[in-house]
């Protein structure tokens, strides 16, 4: 082809004119065509969509996610208000006619959300033969008072369910009464109050009162009571000198960011990792641990840059490293035990008697240990075991007893392992149907304690007897299972051949240990409930509490 009748372009790197019929050349064509055919490229989203408005579909998406962002990750609802945000949301939809909805618009998104949430939330519970509840107080940046609920329980599939129930604020003192009747006023809003089996709190004195008065089991926070002990015993092991001096030296870094950064500086040199010194806090758990460490691991450096410094600041010494040591090798089994029972998503109620049992075990006393050592154990052992008899242990030996893993007992003495049997066989007749006499108006309420609530071992006017139930003896030649295994998945597995047994193990199993889901759920609620956002109202902090509970645990 010739080349004046091949289009306008570049031949052999110059540029060709389109000849015209009369012969001559077409230079109009020529610098637009080059501009079209040089810089050709692909349009963006943003291009594509300019001046395309949002669909209503995609808007009313966009508010949800919103809403759901400002739930899970904390945000202040005024974040809608941010011009910032609005430009990025209009770069992303190729609007820029986009508007960020108004802060009413979200907060009514957030109450229907709530509302959908809670309704799905209510088919477990309604599903659900029983629940157990944590509860526990907290205190706002305002000063304001809630009390923070979670429930417990195992579905139909032999799934542990583990969820927020409410953050309510609290006007009146926390006095016994007052505690109990906050607890109850949940559980009816929940319409749970007959299907709960236990409520777990700490060991203060007005929530043991409280559970004394609630109609069903109270379970004190068993890491609380660790967490007792171990700063109990290292007042008696004779510590409090040493670990003040930690604290003084963490101190020194942790007021000055000048002396933190030349820490960081000397931890490079010596080809360690980079990493800040931490303080303890008696009501933060395994804080103490977690300091000894920090210190131990970052001696050198230490005693290198504080001589640099010259200063009156007084190091441990060679033999309190050495306690240092060895206090961390007796805190490390306790940390383990805390965490262990601080699960909401596995069993382990009934692992705390085979918990303390490792513990105890940890702390037995030998011949080569030094005499603050010594005294440390001897506390420690004394003192967990003066504790143990007030945590509920007539449920903790049933609920040891129908986990398959420690079915054997050998967490007890064997004097202590028939009695549970005997009241496990108790159990399992008070499941039958019970016969309300006849002609009684007002029955008498069943008592708290559960050796009360059982029922069918009186004597019927029957003239048939009742056949002896082998299901727990059974069970009890059952081998046991291994320790890495689900004990639900076990159960799921053997809920037809075990039939009411299985049902009270359901109830058993499906009780926290600890009142850690609760801290969580504090934890949780202090990021929302801020400085920024002191305007919020209780029935906007629960709401949202609950929601950013409910979504996480769902993803």
């Amino acid at each position: 082809m010739d080349a004046a009748l091949k289009p306008p372009g570049l031949l052999g790197g110059k540029f060709i004119f389109k000849k015209l019929p009369d012969g001559n050349l077409d230079k109009n064509a020529g610098p637009s065509t080059v501009v079209a055919h040089t810089k050709r490229r692909q349009a963006t989203l943003f291009e594509c969509n300019r001046g395309k408005p949002v669909s209503t579909a995609l808007s009313a998406r966009l508010t949800n996610l919103l809403t759901q962002w400002i739930a899970t990750s904390c945000r202040p609802i005024s974040v809608v208000e941010d011009g910032g945000l609005e430009l990025v949301l209009q770069t992303a939809t190729g609007d820029p006619s986009y508007k960020l909805p108004a802060r009413r618009t979200i907060i009514r998104r957030i109450h229907d959300q709530y509302t959908a949430e809670k309704a799905a939330k209510d088919e477990k519970m309604v599903e659900a033969n029983c629940v157990a509840l944590t509860g526990d107080h907290w205190t706002s940046v305002n000063n304001d008072n809630y009390l923070g609920v979670t429930v417990h329980l195992i579905d139909a599939s032999w799934e542990l369910h583990s969820f927020a129930l409410g953050v309510m604020k609290t006007e009146e003192r926390h006095h016994a009464e007052a505690c109990a009747r906050q607890f109850l006023d949940i559980a009816n809003q929940w319409g749970i109050a007959d299907k709960i089996s236990t409520i777990g709190t700490d060991s203060a004195p007005n929530m043991l009162a409280a559970g004394r008065i609630l109609p069903f089991e109270h379970l004190p926070c068993v890491a609380h009571v660790v967490q007792r002990t171990i700063l109990m015993s290292l007042r008696e092991g004779g510590f409090d000198g040493t670990l003040a001096k930690c604290r003084k030296v963490v101190g020194h870094f942790k007021h000055s960011p000048a002396n933190s950064n030349e820490l960081n500086v000397q931890q490079a040199s010596l080809g360690q990792a980079e990493e800040p010194l931490v303080q303890d806090v008696p009501t933060r758990w395994n804080s103490t641990l977690e300091m000894i460490k920090r210190v131990r691991r970052n001696r050198n450096a230490l005693h290198t840059m504080l001589s640099q410094q010259k200063h009156n600041l007084a190091l441990p010494t060679n033999a309190e490293y050495e306690k240092l040591a060895k206090l961390e090798e007796l805190l490390e089994p306790c940390r383990y035990i805390t965490e262990l029972l601080g699960g909401d998503k596995y069993v382990s109620c009934s692992v705390v008697l085979p918990a303390l049992c490792h513990l105890q075990h940890a702390m037995k006393i030998s011949d080569d240990d030094p005499a603050y050592i010594v005294r440390f154990k001897a506390a420690f052992t004394k003192d967990l075991n003066q504790r143990k008899e007030k945590i509920n242990l007539e449920w903790l030996k049933v609920a040891t007893a129908l986990d398959p893993r420690f079915k054997d007992l050998k967490c007890l003495p064997r004097a202590d392992r028939e009695p549970v049997w005997a009241l496990l066989r108790e159990l399992v007749k008070g499941e039958k149907p019970a016969l309300q006499p006849s002609g009684e108006e007002n029955p008498e309420p069943p008592k708290k304690k559960t050796a009360l609530l059982l029922m069918g071992s009186s004597d019927s006017e029957s003239d048939e007897e009742t056949p002896e139930d082998n299901t727990v003896e059974r069970y009890k030649v059952e081998p046991s299972a291994s320790l890495d295994q689900c004990p639900l998945k076990w159960w799921s597995e053997h809920t037809a051949v075990y039939g009411k047994m299985a049902h009270i193990a359901r109830k058993y199993l499906g009780t926290p240990a600890t009142t850690v889901p609760c801290e969580r759920l504090f934890s949780l609620a202090g990021h929302i409930v801020q400085k920024r956002r002191s305007s919020l109202s209780p029935e906007n902090v629960n709401k949202l509490v609950c929601l950013s509970d409910w979504w996480k645990k769902e993803k």
